[in-house]
């Protein structure tokens, strides 16, 4: 078992699924792989079945659910299921190659190595790296980050991100079941929990590129989760609602 497992939440994901797993078992450093698929009707759950009885046993993992329950609920679904285990770098990646594999060892490094409690691997650190997003996109996630900072007075620039790396003491600090969120707005939600709480973290650079294969779940109301949701974040740290888990 590796030190790090990297959580990839699935729905209709057929297309990408595979190659993705591949690359990830492709890096030198070890990874293992939880992915999270919500009863997807195109099979993507066998296919990773399929990989995980005949080649990587010992390496790959799958959870079911029943329905589309949300990103959010996906990720402390896997939270849960790592803390169960020995894992001591959590990883939240998407499976459609937006996030680049190849960028998880930078994303380890920073925490492993450099000491730092979360890692983001951010779009907006270094400028604008987006690759393929319409402008109208650009534009919208670009701002929303800065109405992120702007409301909760966090350095982070790329607050929605959601490639990031944990040290497992931030997820066994955080009450999970305190995280209110399922959409965007919960990239949010674990950025400034993680930051009220006084972990360290460090945004590292990386070019995001939009999918070529299959089909985008981004929709208005997400957007609109994250906007109301950030002056409800505000709140509850200012009221000392934002506490540790009670060991």
């Amino acid at each position: 078992m590796s030190d790090s497992l990297v959580i990839i939440p699935t729905y209709n994901e057929k297309e990408n699924i595979e190659n993705i797993i591949r690359a990830v078992f492709g890096l030198s450093k070890p990874f293992d792989i939880l992915v999270i698929d919500d009863g997807s009707p195109d099979g993507t759950a066998a296919i990773v079945h399929r990989l995980a009885e005949t080649e990587f046993s010992d390496r790959l993992f799958i959870e079911e659910r029943t329905g589309k329950l949300g990103l959010g609920t996906a990720y402390i679904h896997g939270f849960k299921w790592a803390l169960r285990r020995t894992y001591d770098y959590i990883f939240e990646m998407d499976a459609d190659f937006s996030h680049n594999p190849d960028d998880l060892p930078r994303l380890y490094a920073a925490c492993h190595d450099e000491g730092f409690d979360m890692s983001i691997g951010s779009r907006y650190c270094t400028g604008v790296n987006v690759v393929n997003w319409p402008i109208g996109r650009v534009l919208m996630s670009y701002f929303a980050s800065k109405y992120v900072q702007l409301i909760t007075g966090v350095a982070i620039k790329d607050t929605t991100a959601g490639f990031v790396c944990y040290r497992r003491k931030v997820l066994e600090t955080i009450n999970l079941d305190e995280i209110r969120f399922k959409g965007y707005a919960f990239q949010i939600e674990m950025k400034y929990t993680t930051c009220t709480l006084g972990f360290k973290i460090k945004e590292v650079s990386v070019i995001f590129v939009n999918r070529q294969l299959g089909v985008s779940k981004m929709n208005s109301s997400i957007f609109g989760e994250a906007f109301f949701g950030v002056m409800n974040l505000r709140w509850r740290k200012i009221t000392g609602k934002i506490k540790p888990r009670q060991q």
